[in-house]
């Protein structure tokens, strides 16, 4: 029996792959929105994203002629901004936070100074640049290090450094995806990280990886981490954890959602990390576990942030 075409929404488009490092990614994550949608049976069509090029993606988004987006793009242009940029040109409605908010979340360095300055902690960091980059001076930094690209995710081009033989190859690695980037203290802790749904923090989530630390591999491979949801905190450390998310949320100007990564040190004080505009929508993705925790279903959970595109048009 076929199943009746609701249309409250018109013709959602799902925005995927894109020219990023984190395509293939968001490619999953665009595949499980669309079938959610699909089979939700809603009027849904992928939009398969290739450039960055204003003028080409223009012609791709008329042409699909989608009346809304669901972006599930990872990474440069879907998180920093640039296709926000232009379905506000078109004045499509589209999931997720606006253009300035992404900009600055997907931008480590500008971030973390708006988070210094509003009295969250964040990691000791030296920032280099690679046209002027000319030697290395840690600053108090001590080993272990953390070095990584200033716009990236997905732990691309990130390193733990353990001691200075590693330093230059990190370095020189993180520089093959950014031409600035982080030199930042590692802080021994619990893996934490807080999604944002509708301006409330939902349960916090600890990430323990079978690996060294959560990178890629561990991120996006079945049985590699173990989350536990929601986490073992106190009930006051859970509120001082969730207090710091949201207003790492709210300082750079993020609507509909997001994922704020924390770590909790020793002290069980929490240092924010990096707030996560488009958080991924994969089987093993973050927010999607807090929400069904919290009672909200992928396909709830898509359809929410739908909503929540349209009412801030």
């Amino acid at each position: 029996m076929a199943i009746k075409v609701k249309s409250p929404f018109g013709r959602i488009g799902v925005l995927m792959s894109g020219p990023s490092t984190e395509k293939k990614i968001s490619l999953k994550s665009g595949h499980a929105v669309y079938a959610a949608l699909k089979d939700s049976g809603y009027k849904v069509v992928p939009v398969i994203i290739k450039t960055a090029s204003v003028q080409d993606n223009i012609r791709l988004l008329k042409f699909k002629k989608i009346d809304c987006a669901f972006i599930a793009l990872h990474g440069r242009f879907g998180e920093d901004g640039g296709i926000q940029k232009i379905l506000s040109r078109l004045k499509i409605p589209y999931t997720g936070s606006g253009i300035k908010a992404s900009r600055l979340a997907m931008d480590k360095i500008a971030s973390r100074k708006i988070f210094q300055k509003h009295g969250l902690n964040v990691p000791r960091s030296q920032v280099l640049n690679e046209s002027s980059y000319r030697g290395l001076n840690l600053r108090n930094l001590n080993f272990p290090l953390v070095v990584k690209p200033a716009t990236h995710g997905s732990s691309i081009g990130l390193s733990i450094v353990s001691g200075p033989k590693d330093i230059s190859k990190a370095i020189n690695s993180a520089f093959k995806f950014d031409k600035r980037i982080i030199i930042e203290e590692y802080i021994k802790g619990r893996e934490l990280t807080v999604g944002i749904l509708e301006e409330k923090a939902m349960p916090v989530i600890e990430i323990i990886p079978k690996h060294d630390f959560f990178d890629y591999q561990a991120k996006y491979s079945q049985g590699l981490t173990d989350y536990i949801v929601p986490a073992k905190l106190s009930p006051a450390l859970t509120r001082r954890v969730k207090k710091a998310a949201l207003a790492a949320h709210r300082l750079l100007g993020c609507c509909g959602c997001s994922r704020v990564d924390i770590i909790l040190n020793k002290n069980s004080q929490p240092f924010v990390l990096e707030v996560n505009t488009i958080p991924g929508f994969t089987s093993t993705s973050l927010l999607p576990k807090a929400a069904k925790i919290s009672g909200i279903g992928f396909s709830s959970l898509c359809l929410k942030l739908i909503r929540l595109a349209y009412a801030k048009t």
